[in-house]
């Protein structure tokens, strides 16, 4: 058993902390920016909410952020009542937001001034991922740091794995991205054909979800897109996001990402029509 904290109990990372407690049996204090939501954290699941990211690090192992940008993570990290102005030499900080490569490396400097490890450590899986503890895990940082905190990551994922320096896991996570979107794209614009050559959708799912053809999306959204319903999963607000730290990554190391540059476009289409919240499937809603 650890000292644990977690910081930002999100769609991702309430449940996320929760496996930390329940699965990995250690003792976790939670930090939320609404405290109310961490107060229902640790009463659900009997443990400790502060009410600063300072105090909830405080004397802790291992804390882990899961917080929405840039920005978010340096306001939990830094300054007066961040993480990093009370966690111990030789603890180590868990990083699973989607962020940029940038800012990894940044803190993760500031850490090692401090005697603290740091890990990037990006997720894929989405929220039903978190929910089932299923979770893969890509992430940056030194062996011997990755080493030691693994069997703590374990508790809320399927798949761990270290892919490098600090900044290869956001960088992992970037490709993840990058492949979704040109996948679910792909999905939309085959299913939107089907129904328009007036094909039985489903059947033609069973069929070409066997082959060469078949993916994970199509497994899981094919229906849902059918139908257009989009009121659940990543939101589109959310993809953006991680696509723009793609684009901006790509601008830096002059990879070229032109379809993920369209579908970007896309997704602000999606947004224009109020699917701001929507699952990442509804780019079918524009083809419609």
């Amino acid at each position: 058993m650890a000292k644990v904290a977690f910081l930002g109990l999100g769609v991702m990372g309430y449940p996320m902390a929760g496996y930390l407690k329940t699965k990995g049996g250690h003792d976790v204090t939670v930090y939320n920016r609404t405290s109310a939501k961490a107060e229902k954290w640790a009463a659900e699941f009997s443990g400790k909410s502060a009410k600063t990211p300072a105090d909830a690090a405080k004397g802790a192992d291992f804390v882990f952020s899961c917080v929405g940008n840039d920005d978010d993570l340096r306001s939990v990290t830094l300054g007066e009542n961040g993480a990093f102005a009370s966690v111990a030499s030789g603890a180590i900080f868990i990083d699973n937001t989607t962020a940029s490569a940038e800012v990894a490396r940044e803190l993760a400097a500031l850490a090692g001034e401090k005697g603290i490890g740091f890990i990037d450590a990006p997720v894929s899986g989405g929220q039903a991922g978190a929910e089932n503890g299923v979770l893969t895990v890509m992430c940056g940082g030194d062996q011997a740091v990755f080493d030691k905190a693994k069997p703590v990551i374990d508790a809320y994922a399927r798949m761990v794995g270290l892919m490098g320096p600090v900044g290869a896991g956001q960088l992992t996570k970037m490709i993840n991205q990058i492949c979704i979107a040109g996948l679910v794209q792909g999905l939309s614009e085959g299913i939107a054909f089907g129904q328009r050559a007036g094909l039985d959708i489903e059947k033609v799912v069973e069929v070409i979800s066997k082959g060469a053809a078949g993916s994970w999306q199509m497994e899981n959204r094919w229906k849902t897109m059918r139908d257009g319903k989009f009121d659940f999963g990543f939101a589109v607000d959310w993809m953006r996001k991680d696509l723009g730290i793609c684009l901006e990554e790509a601008d830096r190391n002059g990879a070229q990402l032109p379809v993920t540059a369209l579908i970007d476009q896309f997704y602000k289409d999606v947004q224009g029509k109020g699917g701001k919240r929507w699952d990442t499937s509804s780019l079918i809603s524009r083809l419609s």
